[in-house]
């Protein structure tokens, strides 16, 4: 029988990154710089492994592939076959990501034989002043974007946005855009690892080796349209769900209680993946399996199990707040 799914550790050194997840996963600091929490990932590059139950050690993959449209549900699985389409992350970045773009599920396919990447984050936290940037300011044109990559003023036409904890953006595909330093954010994404580096600021990896830029490639990808707002608006409600994003690939929702709130999305035929943002609880499916969550970390819940409640374990006077998402298609 499924059951709601744990898993272990995935932490990913970047050369931007910093140790802020150690600390969110109560882990110990080792000095890496640890820029990605990937929580629940089917990439091929980089699995989830079960940490708990009777699958505990069996990768997302293999648990895909045995269970299909009972992990998945029926209409995700027919979609998408044994390829598990979200993938969500914990980023902490201590210095500025690269300026980049993710291609639409046409172009990636055409190149890469992969999906586009179309994300969100929500803003866990954010050191005073820190921003991001997300969209262009004002036009231009192909020709300008080249000279402006050559000579790194690409930043000068980008939106910056002063972020705040709570904040959230949608970041399309073909939408330029950066994280910048002093944010820790949780991301939902399409399940893919497809990314256009179109400028680094000429930072050396990890391997003191400059990164690859992708400068040409994601000309083709870059939607270059100037757009009222870019960051989405929402009204945070101290009990209950509040649906933040909902787009062809996946639905996001903040979910709050300071005492017990039931979850019940089986019509919506998709697992469900809840990530932990602040405080503990205990999370119950009808069935009466049970798991705790706490900050920092996250579960699966199977499409077959989507009727479930989560109950606050008192120990914070704000209660538990989650970003839970499902797939749409």
């Amino acid at each position: 029988m499924l059951y709601p799914l744990l898993f272990e550790p995935n932490l990913h050194e970047l050369v931007w990154g910093g140790h802020k997840l150690q600390t969110l996963k109560g882990l110990p600091t080792d000095g890496r710089y640890l820029g990605e929490s990937w929580e629940i990932s089917a990439v091929p590059s980089s699995q989830s492994v079960v940490a708990n139950g009777s699958l505990a050690g069996k990768t997302l993959g293999d648990v895909v592939s045995t269970h299909g449209a009972a992990l998945m549900g029926n209409r995700i699985s027919k979609v998408n076959g044994d390829n598990f389409p979200l993938l969500v992350k914990f980023i902490d970045a201590q210095g500025d990501l690269s300026i980049q773009v993710h291609p639409n599920d046409a172009l990636a396919q055409a190149r890469h034989g992969k999906l586009g990447k179309t994300e969100m984050w929500y803003v866990m936290d954010a050191e005073p002043g820190a921003s991001l940037l997300a969209g262009f300011k004002e036009p231009i044109s192909k020709e300008e974007y080249a000279r402006r990559v050559e000579d790194g003023s690409i930043v000068d036409v980008l939106a910056r946005h002063e972020v705040h904890p709570g904040d959230v953006f949608f970041i399309p595909a073909g939408r330029v855009h950066a994280i910048c330093s002093g944010i820790l954010l949780c991301e939902i994404q399409q399940s893919s690892d497809v990314t256009y580096r179109l400028f680094d600021y000429h930072r050396l990896g990890l391997d003191g080796k400059p990164r690859q830029l992708h400068t040409q490639e994601a000309l083709d990808a870059i939607d270059f349209r100037v757009y009222d707002n870019y960051r989405t608006a929402y009204e945070p409600q101290p009990e209950g769900a509040v649906r933040i994003v909902d787009c062809e690939y996946f639905a996001v929702s903040v979910l709050s209680t300071s005492g017990t709130l039931r979850r019940n999305l089986l019509a919506e035929d998709s697992f469900v993946t809840l990530s932990c943002l602040e405080g503990a609880c205990t999370i119950t499916t009808y069935e009466g399996q049970s798991l705790s969550l706490s900050r920092g970390h996250s579960c699966l819940v199977p499409a077959s199990q989507a009727d479930f409640t989560i109950e606050a374990d008192g120990t914070s006077s704000c209660g538990v707040k989650l970003l839970e998402s499902f797939a749409r298609g």
